[in-house]
């Protein structure tokens, strides 16, 4: 009787495999926002090197988001497959490095006022609902194309959901720049808060 490999059960259930994983992910998430999970408790300095380093992480991410989608256009696959494998790799690098700070650390506040304070929250909520919304588009672009050949891809929907995937994770990478720019470098940090208290209170605080 011939073996099905996981690679083939997967490639047979592309939408189950980005179920799992997506709740795996957000399970993850939320888990720490909650403080479900243990993360050993990190000093400002800490906190902000980690938000330094998430933004640089994003920053190159975004860049090999623009070049996949570039390469795609002019029809090289190869280079395609690249950067987004490489996106998708510092989208798992920025994951790491985020958990690690809210869960240690908690959440920064911005000290501004007026239409700044206010056009923050805005760009930071689009960023966060992005975030939570591309979770299983891009997921389900990663597992189509990692278990199918160029030529298979064409009877997927992977161009369709990678263009969804590209356009949400990117403008979503993008705001999180520009928060952290507004939040680090421009205006400052308020108060700094644990991440419970940012639950409880729903304190609009957050820095990427």
């Amino acid at each position: 009787m011939a073996t099905t490999t996981p690679k083939r059960r997967i490639k047979d259930n592309p939408r189950r495999a980005t179920i799992v994983l997506s709740v795996l992910g957000y399970v993850l998430v939320l888990g720490t926002f909650a403080g479900l999970f243990p993360y050993p408790e990190l000093e400002r300095a800490t906190v902000d090197l980690l938000s330094h380093a998430i933004a640089a992480v994003n920053t190159v991410a975004l860049v090999a988001i623009v070049l996949g989608v570039g390469w795609i256009r002019r029809g090289d696959v190869r280079k395609h497959r690249a950067a987004m494998l490489s996106s998708f790799a510092l989208i798992l690098a920025f994951l790491a490095l985020y958990l690690v700070k809210v869960g240690g650390g908690g959440e920064k506040a911005i000290a501004a006022s007026g239409l700044v304070y206010y056009a923050y929250l805005v760009m930071l909520a689009i960023h966060i609902v992005l975030s939570v919304v591309a979770v299983p588009v891009v997921l389900h672009a990663v597992v189509l194309g990692l278990t199918h050949t160029p030529a298979e891809l064409r009877d997927t929907v992977h161009a369709k959901v990678g263009r969804w995937a590209a356009g949400a994770w990117g403008l979503s990478l993008a705001l999180g720049i520009v928060t952290y720019l507004l939040l680090n470098h421009v205006y400052g940090v308020e108060e700094y808060m644990a991440t419970a208290s940012v639950l409880l209170v729903g304190y609009p605080a957050a820095d990427v």
